[in-house]
């Protein structure tokens, strides 16, 4: 069954963004131009549509279009004649890019005089770019709505910005992300262990295509486990296992993070938040470990996992920084 985002979908992930949005739909006072600031994940690129699809539906119901009718289908697929979308070339957005948009705004729309354009990453505009958009938005042709999408709004120009009403997005939960993964066909124990290790949708779902992620995960439980029960097998663990699995500086990064969120569910379980765990699948052994170990014990371990985070980033050697890692811990 097709799915498709409404306004209701998105007014718990942005509960000051949409009613703003929705109030200024039903009272026609919409702005010619938009900046959508935040996060990659957090809907910008979503809201966007609906708001193109509302632009144009002519079956709509108050603030929320129809979905179902040819100008909705045609945005949703992406193939609507006066919907314009600008992404950067390569690297950046060019000016070409934005004299083609201006061009294609001098005629009528296709099929009625309103138009939308929706301009993604446009911090990443050349300066050139930048100053043929800022004319653009200066001085709006017709019924138009511009949209414009940043993950980097500190590095739009002022007098951009000052031309567009800004929204600010939050960044996306990690259960929003998760249930997002779930529907697309991700196991749930993964999904959420994704959502939590990323806090990105596009990023969990690429860790998902590979099974890297799926290995560290459970080397990183092995080794955990064995450090508060056994440490003189985690030793053993971290040179067969995990060494050999963090060969990038990134997957280091990523292996050192998987440690963080162990040890915090541990912490969990002790505070009888059991449906805040990551590595659900564990509870079992978590509840064994949270009877002989004390909550100062996983502080000062949570620190030191922070401090070898401090030691990578400065290029120490990762099997000096694990050695060290799993002796500090086990010395509490």
């Amino acid at each position: 069954m097709r799915h498709v985002d409404t306004w209701k979908d998105w007014q718990e992930a942005q509960p000051q963004v949409v009613p703003m949005l929705v109030a200024s739909i039903q009272k026609n006072r919409l702005a010619h131009a938009y900046l959508f600031e935040g996060e990659a994940g957090s809907g910008k690129h979503e809201v966007a549509l609906l708001m193109a699809k509302r632009f144009f539906c002519k079956e709509h119901n108050g603030a929320e279009p129809c979905h179902a009718c040819s100008d909705c289908l045609r945005i949703e697929h992406g193939n609507h004649p006066d919907v314009h979308q600008v992404a950067p070339d390569g690297q950046s957005i060019k000016k070409e890019q934005i004299e083609y948009l201006q061009k294609e705004f001098t005629y009528r729309g296709m099929e009625s005089a309103a138009k939308v354009y929706i301009v993604s990453h446009v911090d990443k505009m050349t300066a050139s770019a930048a100053n043929s958009l800022l004319k653009f938005l200066e001085e709006p042709q017709g019924q138009t709505l511009a949209i414009l999408l940043t993950e980097n709004g500190a590095s739009i120009l002022p007098t951009i910005r000052s031309r567009a009403q800004q929204m600010r997005f939050l960044p996306p939960s990690q259960t929003q992300i998760a249930s997002k993964l779930v529907a697309e066909g991700i196991e749930e124990n993964q999904a959420l262990f994704l959502a939590a290790l990323t806090g990105n949708k596009a990023y969990a779902k690429a860790l998902a295509e590979g099974d890297w992620s799926f290995q560290a995960r459970t080397v990183v439980l092995q080794l955990m486990h064995e450090l508060f029960t056994r440490p003189d097998l985690a030793a053993i663990t971290l040179a067969d296992k995990w060494i050999p699995l963090m060969k990038e500086r990134l997957q280091q990064e990523m292996g050192l993070e998987m440690m963080l969120l162990w040890l915090r569910d541990l912490l969990y379980i002790q505070a009888g938040k059991q449906d805040k765990l990551v590595y659900a699948d564990n509870k079992s052994k978590f509840d064994e470990l949270a009877l002989s170990t004390s909550q100062h014990t996983i502080r000062a371990a949570m620190s030191h996992v922070l401090e070898a985070k401090r030691h990578l980033s400065a290029n120490v050697s990762i099997q000096l920084v694990m050695e060290r890692l799993l002796f500090t811990i086990q010395e509490g």
